[in-house]
C-alpha cells in the first residue's frame, strides 16, 4: 500500500486538483460532471468557497507528491444556511481506490467539522442510487438517507434516483 498524507487543501494545488478530476470524469459515475465540463475555473471556484467558508482536504501520494484524492464543501451565500455545509463533492484517483483514502477523507472532514467548526449543524451530499457501495459508507460513517430525487441523473442507460444525504455534528452549539 502506498502511503499517503491528508492535509487541508491550499489555493496552489487548484492544478493537481484539476488533474485528479479529469482522471476520475473518465470513469462513467465517478463525477457527476463529464470531462468536458470539468475547467481549471470550476476547480479554482469550489476551492475558493472552500477554503473562505467551508471545507477541503486533499489525499498526497508521500512518495510522487500527486493528489489522489479530494474532498470539499461550503456554506451556500444566504444566511439562513449558514450552518450548513453543502455541495459535498468527494474524488479519489481510480488508481488509489479500495485503499480508505476516501473513507480518511470524510473521517477527516467530519472531525474537523465536530472540532473546529461547531457553528456547522449539517453536512450534506448526494448520491446516486446507483452507488450502493459508496452510500453505504457514507451510512457508516453516520450519515442519514433523507429522501430521494426520483429521475434526476441522467446517464446512459437511462435515468436513476438521486439520494440526499446528511450528518448532523454532535458539537454543534
Amino acid at each position: 500500500m502506498t502511503p499517503f498524507l491528508i492535509r487541508k487543501s491550499s489555493f496552489e494545488d487548484c492544478d493537481l486538483i484539476f488533474d485528479l478530476y479529469q482522471t476520475v470524469s473518465r470513469i462513467e459515475g465517478g463525477l457527476a460532471r463529464r470531462q468536458s465540463e470539468i475547467s481549471k475555473n470550476y476547480v479554482e471556484n469550489f476551492t475558493q468557497k472552500a477554503i473562505q467558508n467551508g471545507a477541503q482536504f486533499v489525499a498526497v501520494d508521500s512518495q510522487t507528491n500527486k493528489i489522489v484524492g479530494e474532498i470539499h464543501c461550503y456554506c451556500l451565500e444566504p444566511a439562513v444556511f449558514a450552518h450548513v455545509l453543502t455541495e459535498l463533492t468527494i474524488a479519489v484517483s481510480p488508481h488509489y481506490q479500495g485503499l480508505g483514502i476516501g473513507k480518511q477523507l470524510f473521517e477527516t472532514l467530519l472531525k474537523y467539522v465536530t472540532t473546529e467548526r461547531k457553528d456547522i449543524l449539517r453536512v450534506e451530499l448526494i448520491a446516486r442510487e446507483s452507488n450502493g457501495k459508496a452510500i453505504r459508507l457514507y451510512e457508516k460513517l453516520g450519515f442519514r438517507i433523507e429522501g430521494r430525487f426520483e429521475n434526476r441523473i441522467r446517464n446512459a442507460q437511462g435515468f436513476e434516483a438521486d439520494i440526499p444525504m446528511a450528518w448532523l455534528n454532535p458539537n454543534f452549539f
